[in-house]
């Protein structure tokens, strides 16, 4: 008996929230209208949130590493003890939680050059960098190679006339009127390296003076095998990922200090925290005033409804089931204009992303249902005037007092 009268009272329940949600249908659509444009404006403002943080974690890597591993500072030492030991590349990762890791050694020197089959036959002192230089472009993506070569091996690219392949910096190639397949010669002492000249790259910093070669030929070069300078480290991560990961290696590698390049990891923090902070306060706003807006709608809808109360107190109904209509209307309000505004507010998202970092933001799935949730809980809060049909005497309301 309990169980089919359990049954009829959810049939008699969604029987007139059907009939509710066809009468009043203008002011109703008002409601679902505020609810939808809500809905699409937070859903639009959370995507671009979520992908500013990619966004910009992506464009800070084209400004090169993030990390570096060099030798603990200390007092006055040989030159050869201020150096890394190569092998402590093996100890780096290629991945962390997710997220890829590029290694690159770096030996710095003072070398001499000069180029024997050019007009000049000077010699200049320059800075050469032996490093792993298949790897540059990865790390250091706005570097403009004019010949990209990569991968370049010694065999395909060095005239017969060269040891090794080299990348010459914009200013040293136009002090010796460098172009790609030239030869120059490196001395260092009584070491000399031949290498030809594999393509000239324009950095607009001080490597636009440097030289780079193959870490093999910088070591022979410098007379220092197994040794490195330092490591650039880029890890493809948020701030509290890299720093993450310094801490990860500073456990990992006792005998080298992990240090951040700051300029790049705090101004990476800034921006998006202040870009979250706005588009969170905008969001916010938005919730508001769509909530103000479907209270106001709500409001008229109290009053209107004064005698279809009255009558259901006046049959029987109790005031929890009375309220618990109107909440389940507001509900299913909030959920239709939740599913609409937010699968709108993701297209439009896609035009704020051209216009704010010039390229489409990408949909993020997990930003519909968290709009869907959020208007569903605006729409729940906005039927607040709704509370006063609680307090309606069906004989007030007959006799036209209410």
């Amino acid at each position: 008996m309990m169980t089919e009268l359990g049954a009829l009272n959810r049939a008699m329940f969604w029987r007139i929230l059907r009939r509710l949600l066809g009468a009043n249908r203008g002011r109703l659509f008002v409601m679902l209208l505020a609810l939808g444009a809500g809905a699409a404006v937070t859903a639009a403002l959370l995507n671009l949130q979520v992908d500013a943080k990619r966004r910009l974690t992506t464009e800070f890597r084209a400004f090169g590493a993030n990390l570096i591993v060099a030798p603990k500072s200390s007092g006055a030492t040989p030159a050869s003890d201020s150096l890394l030991n190569q092998s402590l590349l093996r100890s780096l990762p290629s991945e962390f939680q997710g997220h890829s890791v590029t290694s690159v050694p770096s030996l710095y020197l003072i070398a001499e050059l000069s180029a024997p089959y050019s007009e000049s036959k000077s010699s200049v002192p320059v800075v050469v960098s032996g490093t792993e230089l298949e790897k540059l472009p990865r790390i250091f993506p706005t570097w403009d190679f004019q010949a990209s070569p990569f991968p370049m091996h010694n065999n395909s690219v060095a005239p017969v006339k060269a040891n090794v392949v080299c990348l010459v910096g914009a200013k040293v190639a136009s002090t010796f009127h460098l172009v790609p397949f030239d030869v120059i010669e490196l001395m260092n002492g009584t070491e000399k390296v031949s290498c030809a000249v594999a393509d000239i790259i324009k950095t607009g910093s001080e490597e636009d003076s440097q030289v780079f070669m193959d870490l093999a030929g910088a070591q022979r070069l410098a007379m220092l095998s197994s040794r490195i300078s330092l490591i650039q480290i880029s890890v493809e991560g948020s701030p509290p990922v890299i720093q993450q990961f310094q801490g990860f290696l500073s456990q990992k590698i006792l005998d080298a200090e992990v240090r951040p390049i700051r300029q790049f990891t705090e101004s990476e923090a800034k921006i998006y925290n202040s870009i979250s902070g706005l588009l969170t306060a905008t969001v916010g706003i938005v919730l508001l005033l769509t909530a103000l807006c479907v209270m106001a709608a709500m409001t008229n809808v109290a009053i209107e409804r004064k005698m279809d109360v009255g009558l259901m107190k006046a049959i029987g109904g109790a005031t929890r089931r009375v309220v618990r209509l109107f909440l389940a209307e507001a509900a299913l309000l909030g959920l239709a204009g939740g599913l609409i505004g937010a699968a709108a507010g993701l297209v439009l998202s896609i035009g704020l992303g051209k216009a704010v970092f010039g390229v489409a933001a990408r949909p993020r799935l997990i930003v519909y249902p968290l709009t869907v949730g959020l208007t569903m809980l605006v729409a729940i809060l906005s039927a607040f005037p709704l509370r006063r049909l609680a307090s309606i005497r069906p004989a007030s309301v007959f006799r036209g007092e209410a």
